[in-house]
């Protein structure tokens, strides 16, 4: 299969994926309109009378909590849109020409240090190696395999799975940005005014990163079952990953240090400053959200360290007494502050841990930052390193990035000095 014929196929899987995405949609789509016309219907019956205050609480809090799940369900699913697939949704379980007999030589090839390639395998490979660079003595992991890892981290890592995700098959993307648009209403050719934008281009590139991690395995396990090899290989590094991911992702310092672009990195997001140093208070967090535009404020969530968060927890009305911080009790679904849901990150310094830092932020993540991934893990098995403890090193190279592409979308709370 050429470059082209891969791009083709890659194409039509993508848009068999969203049209798959839009067909699951549907289905919660109508019990969302039943629901609200069912509360209409019961809006009805108790301005007539015929329906007491509780029972109609009762139809508008299942309605509420209802739209709630279908937009985290839509959340979600915009999210999976948005990342590589590595598989046709409409084929499940079609078996890829010569992944079976690569995937047995992959294993085969950990566990002996000898890659045997029959002609399907090595058909196979071939056709993926336009997915590395410099990969010498590095084997590309099976396809299934790096599949089941992407599909675990967004469970791992908290920013990726709120960031805009998209694939790469190069070393870099080009980054354009333009200052956002104005638009008017009315007909050009009815003589209603255009409403013109000084519209500035800027351009800059985003590029990948390398992230590796490493595992010593006794030899002897290493004999177990395929099945126990994946699982280590699965478990293990999607955990390691997605721990580096979202260090990077949050204070890393760019490609200048071989980093994703960190959200606290640099001065690109504008930053929104405390009332005083070592302590924290509501009018913090509301200056903060109140600072990001209304449009990105929808679907804003504040990022803090759990020490940050146990502070937050603390505070109360000045007049009511009332703690500001309500828990939510929908499984699954983060309490809220100022009714924006609060995401723990252990990432972002303390309160008061390091004199005047930054200490939180807010947005909305999916319009503010990007996560690039490309295709194509490695493994690299290494004997010589650990042969007198009788361990094998396995190496495992990933590519993937991160960066701000719209900073008016985030803002970032720094202390006071």
């Amino acid at each position: 299969m050429t470059p082209e014929e891969r791009k083709a196929l890659m194409d039509e899987i993508i848009e068999k994926a969203k049209a798959a995405f839009v067909k699951e949609a549907q289905g919660d789509i109508d019990k969302i309109n039943k629901l609200i016309a069912d509360e209409r219907k019961a809006l009805d019956l108790s301005l007539a009378g015929k329906l007491t205050a509780g029972d109609f609480k009762t139809y508008e809090e299942k309605s509420q909590a209802a739209e709630a799940a279908f937009k985290a369900r839509i959340d979600e699913m915009e999210t999976k849109m948005n990342r590589l697939p590595l598989e046709d949704p409409e084929k499940k379980g079609t078996v890829i020409e010569g992944a079976p007999e690569y995937k047995a030589a992959f294993y085969n090839m950990v566990r002996t240090g000898r890659l045997v390639l029959d002609d399907k395998a090595a058909k196979y490979i071939e056709e993926r190696k336009a997915l590395v660079s410099d990969a010498t003595g590095q084997i590309l992991i099976p396809e299934d395999l790096e599949t089941d890892i992407y599909r675990a981290l967004p469970n791992l890592n908290v920013i990726r799975g709120l960031a805009t995700v998209r694939g790469t098959r190069s070393d870099r993307i080009r980054r354009r940005s333009l200052t956002e648009v104005e638009m008017g209403w009315g007909k050009l050719e009815l003589g209603k005014e255009v409403v013109e934008t000084d519209v500035t281009p800027s351009e800059a590139w985003q590029y990948v990163e390398d992230l590796e991690g490493l595992a010593k395995i006794g030899k002897d396990e290493l004999a177990d079952s395929d099945v126990a090899l994946e699982s280590i290989i699965l478990d293990s590094f999607s955990r390691a990953r997605a721990r580096k991911e979202e260090t990077g992702f949050v204070v890393g310092t760019g490609h200048g240090f071989e980093q994703p672009e960190g959200i606290l990195n640099g001065t690109t997001i504008t930053r929104v400053t405390t009332a005083a140093a070592d302590a924290i208070a509501a009018d913090d967090f509301l200056d903060l959200i109140y600072a990001v535009p209304a449009q990105y404020r929808r679907n804003g969530k504040i990022f803090v360290p759990s020490t940050t968060e146990l502070a937050m927890r603390k505070l109360k009305s000045a007049v009511e007494l009332l703690y500001l911080w309500q828990p939510n009790v929908q499984a699954g679904q983060p309490a809220t502050f100022a009714g924006y849901p609060v995401i723990s990150q252990e990432d972002i310094p303390a309160i008061g841990s390091s004199g005047s830092c930054d200490v939180a932020f807010f947005g909305d993540i999916q319009a503010g930052y990007r996560v690039v991934d490309r295709a194509g893990m490695t493994v690299q098995r290494l004997v010589e390193l650990f042969t007198t403890s009788g361990m094998i090193g396995i190496l495992v190279s990933a590519r993937c990035t991160g960066g701000i592409i719209r900073p008016d979308a985030l803002r970032v709370l720094r202390e006071h000095a």
